[in-house]
């Protein structure tokens, strides 16, 4: 019986090496979140769809049958990332400028669960209900598609995907349905640290990106709404505002071109590096 015991437990021990050896620290691994312009406006260029480094990743938190993915695997980050249905986005270039700029040991990975038109109470643990069911029928559609609890979606994909690498920043880009809320960062800061909280997270290690909305340059319908992102930083330390000044929007004054989305994407990109220890190419 004390042998039995013994085995067992050599066993056990051996599980948990085997596990910790098969999360690949060199796998940097970032988590996106928002509404229709983090999961991009429907339709990608030609050009978007070639030459994606293997070292950029993406976790479908979905399956894409005409993709040929199936949720919870891991594959080349071909748009798009979010859902089948969706487009080029922030995420996009994000990831392709990083693995140009980090060593060629480092691979990047992105998770990407956002629902068009979400208000950042969707992803609100403890009262999403409330919100999720005076929803239109159309974003019913997309809630579902994430079991019908896009923070636990996200939360269920962060933790699958902590098995293979670790996770280094969490991405957002929401607020057109918030804006003028003044509300907006405490909410956002709630979001966060519940993230932080069940994915056993530290927010020194994982800082909080927030892109603006489309800009008063552009003539965005709720560039007021980045007065409110500014402040972000002041109600959590580890967040960081990505600026999208001069980000090309659609006339639609919302949502941004394959263009916008590209440089802000790098500007991501640009943010995060330094926080990872490294400098984009031409920094001084």
């Amino acid at each position: 019986m004390k042998r039995s015991l013994k085995q067992l437990i050599l066993a056990g021990m051996l599980l948990l090496a085997a596990s910790a050896y098969s999360q690949d620290k060199n796998f940097f691994i970032f988590l996106c979140f928002g509404q229709s312009n983090m999961e991009g406006f429907p339709g990608i260029p030609a050009e978007d769809k070639t030459s994606v480094d293997p070292r950029f990743q993406v976790l479908a938190a979905v399956d894409f049958p005409a993709l040929d993915r199936v949720k919870g695997n891991w594959y080349t980050a071909v748009p798009p990332l979010c859902r089948p249905s969706s487009g080029l986005c922030p995420a996009d270039y994000f990831g392709r400028t990083l693995v140009a700029n980090l060593p060629p040991d480092i691979k990047v990975g992105v998770v990407n669960v956002s629902v068009a038109g979400s208000k950042i109470e969707l992803f609100d643990k403890a009262n999403f209900q409330s919100y999720a069911s005076t929803a239109p029928s159309w974003m019913k559609a997309m809630i579902a598609a994430y079991d019908g609890n896009p923070y636990q979606h996200l939360v269920d994909m962060g933790r699958l995907a902590k098995k293979a690498g670790l996770i280094k920043g969490i991405l957002l880009h929401q607020g057109e349905s918030n804006t003028n809320d003044k509300e907006w960062p405490a909410k956002v800061k709630a979001v966060y640290e519940n993230l932080l909280k069940d994915l056993d997270l530290k927010a020194e290690d994982v800082p909080l990106l927030a892109g603006e909305l489309m800009g008063a340059e552009q003539n965005g319908a709720c560039a007021s709404m980045n007065d409110i992102i500014a402040g972000l930083p002041k109600v959590i330390p580890t967040a960081h505002v990505v600026s999208s000044q001069g980000c090309v929007g659609r006339p639609d004054h919302l949502h941004f071109t394959p263009e916008g989305y590209r440089e802000l994407g790098k500007r991501y990109a640009e943010t995060m590096l330094p926080l990872l220890g490294f400098k984009p190419a031409g920094a001084r």
